[in-house]
């Protein structure tokens, strides 16, 4: 008896997406008939759709970028400051004067890009006010990808 229910029931939803499809159909040629072709609504509801994926997709290649830009800075970091620390021991070793950070125009065009993407993570977190010096740009970029979902 129960086999018998669950074949009934399944033959109903059967005609149901049968209908439906129909009614689906016959919108679809009224639409083409009633509207212009860049204003009919079933065409603008597929297009709503295409864009929401396409901003989803984009999005997570937006969070990849960004986690790829701060890994980049990260290691430009950690090289050019090592080179810079090494290069200023190579040549206190052979007595000749080192540059000053302040006079070092370079390196001050490197820490201030690196102190405006900083400025940019926080202010996509919310944080702008603070200004440590131990603060991890790393957690801030994690927070400002966890709050944009």
């Amino acid at each position: 008896m129960g086999h018998q229910a669950a074949d009934s029931l399944v033959n109903l939803l059967k005609k149901a997406n049968h209908d439906l499809n129909l009614v689906q159909l016959k919108l679809e040629k009224e639409f083409q008939q009633v509207y212009p072709d860049n204003a009919n609504p079933m065409k603008l509801v597929n297009r709503i759709k295409k864009v929401q994926e396409d901003l989803s997709a984009l999005k997570e290649q937006c969070r990849e970028l960004l986690a790829a830009k701060q890994d980049l800075i990260d290691k430009a970091q950690t090289t050019l400051v090592g080179n810079r620390t090494q290069l200023q021991r190579m040549q206190a070793s052979m007595g000749i004067t080192t540059t000053p950070v302040d006079e070092d125009p370079a390196f001050a065009n490197f820490n201030q890009i690196i102190d405006e993407w900083t400025a940019q993570i926080r202010s996509r977190t919310g944080d702008e006010g603070q200004n440590s010096e131990s603060e991890n740009i790393n957690n801030l970029l994690f927070s400002a990808i966890v709050q944009s979902n």
